[in-house]
């Protein structure tokens, strides 16, 4: 398995058979180790010991999908609806620059609203702060809808593939979605221009080792700039609610197999991971990770964005306190810093 990861390394675009092989071997700690040292050599590389933090606004938790492991899905009758105003979210990117954050991104559920709402916040946003990138997670939309989030000023999108095998995929979701076309999402998005973002779930329901290994080649294929991964974890109130949430373990060891084989993709450590770990996150960043989102949404907001059970959005997750967030990148030898955090691979 060594040698495998020194020519993934090198370029080397392993099989499915291989990558199976090599993702059934991330309790074995001697590949475990090795894996984690190339990946921090790899991301040293390209990003130094600095990590970018992000600033994250949940803007709203409406949502027309009915996808079976979400917390907000439009099924779920027991979540308490909000939609931030222009002016919440213009005044969480005000405390968000203050404190130093160059990058908004702006999360919600697939929220069936006017197009014309997320325009004008873009571009309010882009006029307020002509320094700083914008990220949308807003779901899967046409080309047009992109296009003129785009034009309005938006520069990245995040749009998690979730799974790539298609039988998974509709174990996951109702029958009015479809893979085919949140992968010509995605298409779209590069066509488009924006720094685009995938990733998938670790351990979702009825997931395989060959679904993992689908994952990855799909990811080979697309070359996104970001790529966020974290493990399920379950939520009351879904027909999942009874399953084992995912491995933290092999999500580190992904996170790491995905540096190693996207060497300059930005690749967050996630909300998720802190849920399972109180030190999940600098699990994250110690495994090859180099983006932190830490949550600028007001308070009622961060409190009903459930997607998950347990998530974690107070102590150092919260952006106003940063500077503590500061002090434990720098205990494991990393450096938060002010910055855009523009993709390498970003052309």
């Amino acid at each position: 398995m060594i040698d495998l990861i020194n020519k993934i390394a090198d370029s080397y675009i392993p099989s499915k058979d291989e990558l199976i092989a090599l993702i059934d071997s991330y309790d074995n700690p001697q590949i475990c180790e090795y894996i984690t040292a190339k990946a921090v050599n790899i991301r040293k590389q390209y990003y130094d010991n600095k990590v970018y933090i992000r600033g994250l606004i949940e803007i709203s938790n409406y949502c027309k999908n009915n996808c079976y492991y979400c917390g907000i899905r439009c099924g779920n009758k027991n979540v308490n609806r909000y939609r931030l105003s222009e002016a919440e979210i213009l005044k969480s990117c005000e405390i968000g620059y203050k404190l130093g954050f160059k990058t908004f991104v702006l999360q919600g559920g697939e929220d069936p609203i006017c197009d014309n709402y997320i325009i004008d916040v873009v571009k309010s946003i882009r006029y307020n702060y002509p320094d700083c990138a914008i990220t949308l997670s807003l779901g899967e939309k046409s080309y047009e809808q992109y296009l003129s989030y785009y034009e309005a000023g938006a520069n990245r999108y995040l749009l998690r593939h979730e799974t790539a095998t298609l039988k998974h995929y509709e174990k996951l979701h109702p029958n009015n979605l479809s893979l085919e076309n949140r992968m010509k999402c995605l298409d779209m998005l590069k066509d488009i221009g924006y720094q685009t973002g995938s990733g998938f779930m670790v351990g979702s329901p009825y997931q395989t080792t060959e679904n993992l290994a689908n994952d990855l080649l799909y990811l080979a294929r697309l070359k996104p700039h970001m790529i966020g991964i974290g493990p399920f974890i379950s939520h009351k109130d879904t027909p999942f609610a009874k399953f084992p949430n995912g491995d933290l373990r092999l999500t580190l060891f992904l996170i790491s197999l995905i540096r190693i084989m996207h060497p300059s993709a930005l690749i967050p450590s996630t909300t998720a991971l802190r849920t399972l770990s109180k030190e999940g996150h600098l699990l994250g960043i110690s495994a090859g990770a180099n983006v932190i989102m830490p949550n600028l949404s007001p308070d009622d907001a961060k409190k009903n964005y459930t997607l998950y059970d347990n998530k974690v959005y107070s102590g150092n997750e919260a952006a106003i306190h940063l500077e503590e967030l500061k002090k434990e990148i720098q205990s494991i030898g990393y450096k938060i810093v002010a910055h855009r955090g523009d993709a390498f691979n970003y052309n």
